[in-house]
């Protein structure tokens, strides 16, 4: 097959876009490099397709190299044929090959094999042709009777080509494809609650019965760890009939002097092989496609997650709140860098309330401290109390935010962790990780293992290769859209620019050190193991604000400077009318002498020549500041204090299949349920909502005990 020509077609590219693209992949570029700096080449697709088509490549790739190898071992076994060519040629799926290929699948020893070997095939094909009587079947099987292999009597001979048979039915691939849609239409899951300690939380799946075509993501992913648990039983249940109906249309021939000896080998091979088979097919393809959905929301969560506005130029105290061990605090100034630490105890079983009121007080006085980022776990409600106390005696401005602190535990017991803060409890290191959450969201977040970010459902019951290969791969569009500042940046995130890796990041790290302060992008050649290729890869995407060339303080990429340079001369700017931000009229002077003529003159094609437009325009824009500020406030609402029909700002914190969780400012998360969300039909949450997203909420129902908010969008008058 034609590998470029089928993903032109699927992605609706010309076939020459797609070749540049393969060719750029084999060459070893990133994904955001191609999108960035090689759109002439592809039509400017975005990274989220590209990643698509790079996965859809391999996969395509490796249907043709298992394509290959099916051949050359039907090849070697003499079985070849015209027939099996054209299959083979258009099988468009992994599992379609394997079909094909499961009747000369070498296999272990079976009750087929057995009677194969005792030379009992051409009496199945006998009863395969449904010419004789049962009288003569019997009659023929005589000469099959043989004590030297282990048929004694025409009754095994019969027997053992039933067997012969049963097994072909279960190889047909056009039966098994056939019976395969079978199931997705008319099948049902079934589940039986099993008495266990523990099996009452999957109480809602005692004796439940759905069909498999309509069973959403999530349900699936729930059965499979309840079995996992042993709290479940679950099977596939189909009539038999309509399979075993399928089956004797394409085996039993019309007035067949045989037709029930076949049906007997056809029921039999059903029950026995092909249902077997068939219904764990159909649970891995069910949990295939469950574990895709709920990746595809870490997805559709975590860029938004990463891409929140950073609150610069203030002095954060980070408040990780505690029982027995106390409030953890760290003060981090405008860089990040900690100014103080401490430990109070307002919280029970200590309540040393005025104690912890005056040192927090002290250091708000001593450090200017603007806002308070109060973590959202174990005694946040009664941290969050304390805080807004707090706030009422300083004697300066001060606000506080709730900062989701999932993976900060993780952070602070990390080897990480262990190297940021050498000196530094654990728990401090949490209260530092919660302060600059709030500071710079993705600078932070990266430095945690994504799947404990907490922005999805599930996440430890995915494949954890394809979930970490997914999420990595958002993050380093992340962090690669919004730009590195060379100078700052901490090795966890150099390492998820493109073209570089942890050992190169901590390199360039190092070399930092060394001379100080980078006043260039071409000093990263003398990095030690980053090379030319690297470089290319990867110099567009770092900053350098206070360097020796404006550029550098660019998206735009050092192989662009030459053409960026005539671009300003071209229409009599400058350098320092780069720095100095007097570009405004850039755009539209372009635009008047038109895209096409100015690229030319410069030697770009149209859409760099744009983006250059853009950067020149506002050097060193970072692109979260378009993005919703995390919300601040500076007076506690408690659950008690919720009302029916209560309108309250909120804010987006997870997406997932049946709604959304919004944080309204109390210690737990409201749900809004799709059914809330809109009073169009919607598909999915995240086609109207994505996390970070602030929105007016309305209270539906508030349940104290069980601490469940239920929120509505529907009829909420926004901003």
């Amino acid at each position: 097959m034609d590998i470029v020509e089928q993903l032109s077609a699927e992605f609706k590219l010309k076939k020459e876009y797609s070749q540049n693209i393969v060719n750029l992949l084999d060459e070893g570029c990133t994904i955001p490099f191609i999108a960035r700096y090689r759109k002439e080449m592809h039509g400017s697709c975005d990274d989220q397709i590209l990643r698509e088509f790079a996965d859809r490549l391999t996969y395509l790739r490796n249907l043709q190299k298992r394509k290959d190898e099916v051949e050359n071992s039907i090849k070697e076994q003499e079985k070849w044929s015209d027939e099996l060519e054209i299959a083979l040629k258009n099988a468009k799926t992994l599992t379609e090959v394997e079909d094909i290929y499961r009747p000369y699948k070498p296999k272990r020893k079976t009750r087929a094999s057995v009677a194969i070997a005792k030379g009992l095939e051409p009496l199945a094909d006998l009863i395969m042709e449904q010419k004789v009587s049962l009288e003569e079947l019997n009659s023929n099987a005589e000469s099959f009777v043989n004590e030297e292999k282990e048929v004694k009597s025409v009754e095994e001979a019969i027997a053992g080509a039933k067997d012969i048979i049963a097994e072909r039915i279960s190889d047909d691939a056009e039966l098994r494809k056939t019976l395969r849609q079978t199931i997705v239409d008319f099948a049902q899951i079934h589940t039986n609650l099993l008495e266990k300690e523990g099996s009452e939380v999957y109480e809602m799946y005692a004796d439940h019965t759905e069909p498999v075509k309509n069973i959403p993501s999530h349900r699936v992913l729930a059965i499979n760890r309840g079995e996992k648990e042993e709290c479940l039983k679950v099977e596939i249940v189909l009539d038999e009939q309509i399979a075993l109906n399928e089956i004797e249309k394409s085996y039993i021939i019309e007035n067949s002097s045989l037709k029930s000896l076949m049906q007997e080998i056809i029921a039999d091979s059903y029950k026995r092989l092909l249902f077997p088979s068939l219904e764990n097919e159909c649970r891995t393809n069910l949990t295939d496609v469950a574990n895709e959905q709920a990746i595809k929301m870490f997805e559709v969560n975590l860029k938004p997650l990463l891409l929140q506005a950073p609150l610069k130029n203030n002095i954060i105290m980070g408040f990780d709140p505690g029982y027995r061990m106390g409030c953890k605090v760290a003060i981090i100034d405008t860089h990040g860098e900690v100014l103080d630490t401490t430990v109070v105890y307002p919280t029970p079983p200590f309540n040393k309330t005025e104690e912890s009121l005056e040192k927090l007080k002290a250091l708000v006085e001593k450090d200017k401290v603007d806002i308070v980022a109060v973590g959202n776990g174990t005694a946040s409600k009664e941290s969050e109390i304390f805080i807004c106390e707090l706030i009422k005696q300083v004697n300066r401005p001060l606000n506080y935010a709730m900062v989701n602190e999932a993976g900060a535990s993780v952070y602070s017991a990390s080897k990480l962790g262990a190297e940021e803060f050498p000196d530094f409890d654990v728990n401090l290191r949490s209260a530092v990780s919660i302060a600059r959450r709030l500071a710079d969201p993705m600078a932070e977040l990266i430095k945690i293992d994504v799947k404990s970010i907490g922005v999805g459902q599930y996440q430890h019951d995915m494949p954890q290769n394809r979930l970490t290969e997914v999420l990595t791969g958002v993050v380093e569009d992340c962090v690669n859209s919004v730009g590195v500042d060379l100078n700052s940046a901490s090795p966890s995130l150099l390492s998820y620019v493109s073209g570089l890796n942890s050992s190169i990041a901590k390199n360039i790290v190092e070399y930092r050190k060394e001379i100080n302060h980078f006043d260039s992008r071409e000093q990263l050649l003398k990095v030690k193991k980053l090379g030319p290729k690297a470089y290319e890869q990867c110099a567009g995407f770092l900053r350098i604000t206070d360097g020796n060339n404006v550029l550098d303080n660019t998206a735009v990429h050092p192989e662009s400077y030459q053409s960026a340079q005539k671009l300003l001369k071209l229409f009599n700017l400058t350098d320092e009318d780069v720095k100095n931000n007097n570009l405004e009229t850039l755009s539209s002077l372009v635009k008047l002498k038109g895209e096409e003529k100015v690229a030319k003159e410069i030697g770009v094609g149209v859409p760099t020549l744009i983006d250059m437009v853009k950067e020149l325009t506002k050097p060193g824009r970072d692109i979260r500041e378009d993005m919703p500020k995390p919300v601040l406030r500076a007076e506690l609402l408690s659950l008690e204090n919720l009302k029916e029909g209560m309108i309250i700002k909120g804010t987006v914190r997870n997406v997932i299949d049946f709604g959304a969780f919004v944080d309204i400012g109390v210690h737990q998360d409201g749900l809004v349920h799709i059914s809330q969300i809109s009073n169009k039909f919607i598909k999915h949450p995240s086609d109207v909502l994505k996390v970070g997203q602030q929105l007016n909420v309305k209270v539906l129902s508030v349940d104290v005990a069980k601490k469940r908010i239920q929120l509505t969008i529907k009829d909420c008058p926004q901003d």
